[in-house]
């Protein structure tokens, strides 16, 4: 493809949510809360992972990067949204918006594997906890996060890269608020059917490939929890997973929903009511899920607050 086609147009238009002045004026306010919220939940994982000894397990070690994920993931998109909302031109340049679109499908993609990885440490934990310091070593988990790092890397460098050869030459209008894949092909005056397919084809080998990781690792670990005999035993391992799952569940329903359904049903409307939740929301739950629900991770809190207490009373 010439450098002519595909650099016609040099800038885009994010339509955003809404054109209603006093209405984005409450969404720069809400999403603003939300953004803090994010990153400083994610942060205090990140730090208490990092300074808390009892938390020096893989489990915790994974925990601290699907926080780290999390935050990327948010700041490829929010801060150019609240900026939106807070002006009157909502322009983005194509290569900021190609850039936006490269962290976005990054991050996301090495969440997706993170969290299969983090549901393979719990099939580990509960199935063979007798080795598990073995099969779960330091080297080994630093490889499956490298992993992550690679299929994000990967994945987001073929989707971007084939972006680059779609001509724009016609409206630059994105409606969306941010530069998502299926708005920006929406645009394209040249043929998208290549492209159309190898979204396809990657998301649904990332999607088949990280859920059946997740699929097949609970069905073992249900199996062995049903076969304990303690009530109580049998609810402390569910508990070991429930946060993980409950992650699981929000990120997967939400990226099967936008990405793998047919083309007939797409809505742009509905697609980014759904895209708010999965980039805005989801990675402020997330901290909130794991502190909330986990019993190590509030005590760490606590101890957290607790030394802080003493270290003002001492000065």
């Amino acid at each position: 493809m010439a450098w002519e086609n595909w650099t016609t147009v040099t800038e885009f238009i994010l339509k955003g949510l809404t054109d209603h002045p006093p209405t984005q004026g409450v969404l720069l306010v809400i999403f603003l809360v939300i953004y803090v919220i994010t990153l400083m939940g994610n942060l205090v994982i990140i730090i208490l992972v990092r300074l808390d000894s009892r938390l020096q397990t893989p489990m915790y070690f994974f925990l601290s990067n699907l926080s780290f994920f999390d935050m990327c993931c948010s700041t490829a998109v929010t801060p150019k949204m609240l900026v939106n909302y807070s002006s009157e031109r909502k322009a983005i340049s194509f290569a900021g918006c190609l850039t936006q679109l490269y962290f976005y499908i990054a991050f996301a993609t090495m969440e997706c594997y993170l969290l299969a990885v983090m549901a393979y440490d719990r099939y580990v934990a509960i199935c063979n906890p007798l080795r598990y310091t073995v099969i779960m070593s330091k080297k080994a988990c630093i490889i499956m996060l490298s992993g992550s790092y690679v299929a994000g890397v990967l994945n987001s460098l073929i989707l971007t890269g084939s972006a680059l050869k779609i001509s724009f030459c016609g409206p630059n209008i994105i409606d969306h608020f941010f530069c998502d894949g299926p708005p920006l092909i929406k645009l394209a005056c040249s043929d998208t059917h290549f492209i159309l397919v190898l979204v396809f084809v990657l998301t649904g080998f990332n999607e088949v490939t990280t859920t059946s990781v997740v699929l097949i690792s609970y069905g073992y670990i249900l199996a062995t929890v049903l076969r304990i005999h303690s009530a109580k035993s049998r609810s402390k391992a569910f508990n070991t997973c429930a946060s993980h799952l409950t992650v699981v569940t929000i990120f997967y329903g939400t990226l099967l929903f936008m990405y793998l359904r047919p083309s007939s049903s797409y809505s742009l409307g509905r697609d980014k009511i759904v895209s708010v939740f999965y980039v805005v929301v989801t990675p402020m739950l997330n901290p909130l899920i794991y502190s909330l629900r986990n019993k190590e991770v509030k005590d760490a809190l606590k101890r957290a607050q607790e030394r802080i207490t003493a270290s003002w009373q001492n000065d």
